[in-house]
């Protein structure tokens, strides 16, 4: 199967480069973001830089469950308009207020969380479009697309950040980033519908949060998915913090060598991207694998001893990253139930992205007590212990070598909750078989769906 497969489609074509454009000011904002709080709005302080992050992903830790109960009841296409014009807007509000000089901390902090709340809620429906967009059998190559033009935007974007923030001050990056959203928005409202696939839509019924809770509570290889990426991106996915951190403070250079080393960090996650586009069998192992070189490698870039090796160390671990999230994100899309897929998207999004605002304080104070290089390697140690820790779990469960396929069962829970679990075909798949367990599935007037 070719790498790029999936741009056959119409409706998928016009999507990724609307995606590519977005994607690509999304990075231009972030290195803007923190550099504006770095350099403009303290003294170098990385703890600040932390906070901002945690603030804008700390909707995706309080929303993300009920985000995901929207995306399987709505229509998802028109959701995705609301959602990709309200990060616009945020971006349009912050770049003028940087413009005309009254940017405080506090506001890029409230900027920081209202683009995290549109983030939440956009996360799922953006992960079962894709499966609206191509058939059943090309959705790995979709997902792994999907990450390869958010990374070749984080190859652009980051660099030209660096150029603009250099000549006009960041409050233009801002500006340019809004204009940006108007690409995905514009292609979704102009999409062929009568292309797109059908996907089955959950109707309003009281338990359905609990439903997906308890699907994936049945499922081992999810769970053991969800522990790795929570330890990863609570402690290891913070180089937004560190990385600026290690220009400012140990390379002592400018916003300009930042936007580099982020561009040279996504020619590493650009090829995970690409191959993952060629995978058609997701594996447990592979994101336990990628887990345990990803620790290794930031340990490495922790103590690289000048910029050019910094810079240069940090492909590998771009490479490392996309290859764990991206055969994450395959493996649970590809094998989940299209009537619970975004419950179970959006509760992988909860750890995902919801564990950053817990992590990114911790190690930004980390980096101001005893430096960045300390910062990158305490991540990297807790995504070695993690990824240890799964070898010893499936191993002792007898599931370190399994693969998912057509023919054989992929991952089992051990003792009496033995079950195997299939792949999850197609849109009328039926959801994968879990063990009962008593009133898991019970509806109450609780719940608060």
């Amino acid at each position: 199967m070719s790498i790029f497969e999936s741009l056959r489609f119409h409706n998928y074509r016009v999507w990724f480069f609307a995606a590519l454009v977005a994607n690509t000011g999304s990075w231009m904002q972030r290195v803007a973001q923190d550099w504006l709080v770095l350099r403009v709005l303290t003294d170098d302080s990385a703890s600040a830089t932390g906070l901002t992050t945690a603030l804008q992903f700390l909707p995706a830790l309080l929303f993300s469950v009920h985000a995901g109960l929207v995306a399987d009841r709505v229509d998802q296409r028109r959701f995705l308009i609301v959602t990709q014009s309200s990060m616009g807007l945020v971006s349009l509000v912050l770049g003028l207020d940087v413009l005309v000089g009254g940017a405080r901390l506090w506001h890029v902090y409230l900027a920081a969380f209202a683009s995290g709340l549109a983030v939440a809620y956009d996360a799922p429906a953006r992960q079962i479009f894709v499966a609206r967009m191509v058939p059943t059998d090309r959705l790995a190559n979709a997902v792994g697309l999907n990450s390869a033009s958010f990374n070749a935007a984080r190859l652009l974007g980051p660099a030209a950040s660096g150029l603009v923030i250099a000549w006009a001050g960041p409050g233009w990056v801002f500006l340019v980033n809004a204009l940006t959203f108007l690409c995905p928005a514009l292609a979704l409202m102009t999409m062929r519908t009568g292309e797109l696939y059908d996907v089955p839509r959950a109707a309003r019924a009281k338990g359905q949060l609990r439903e997906g809770l308890a699907y994936v509570r049945h499922r081992a290889d999810l769970l053991v998915i969800i522990v790795i990426i929570s330890v990863v991106s609570m402690f290891t996915l913070n180089f937004q913090v560190t990385m600026a951190a290690m220009v400012r403070s140990v390379f002592d250079l400018e916003s300009d060598a930042y936007g580099t080393v982020s561009s040279v960090f996504a020619v590493g996650s650009l090829s995970g991207a690409l191959w993952a586009a060629r995978r058609k069998t997701p594996r447990v192992r592979t994101v336990i694998i990628a887990a345990l070189l990803l620790g290794l490698s930031s340990l490495l870039m922790a103590a690289a001893p000048n910029y050019a090796l910094f810079a240069l160390s940090s492909i590998p671990v771009g490479l490392c990253v996309l290859t764990l999230l991206t055969s994450a994100n395959q493996t649970i899309q590809l094998t989940t139930s299209p009537a619970v897929r975004g419950r179970v998207m959006s509760i992988y999004m909860m750890f995902l992205l919801g564990t950053t605002p817990v992590g990114a304080p911790v190690i930004g104070w980390v980096s101001d007590q005893w430096g960045p290089r300390a910062g990158i390697a305490a991540g990297g140690a807790a995504a070695v212990v993690s990824a240890l820790a799964a070898v010893v779990w499936t191993r002792r469960h007898r599931c370190a070598d399994s693969t998912y396929s057509s023919s054989r069962p992929f991952l089992c829970a051990g003792g009496a909750d033995a079950a195997a679990v299939r792949p999850a075909a197609g849109a009328d798949a039926a959801p994968a078989a879990a063990p009962s367990d008593g009133d898991a599935f019970e509806t109450s007037s609780a719940d608060p769906d």
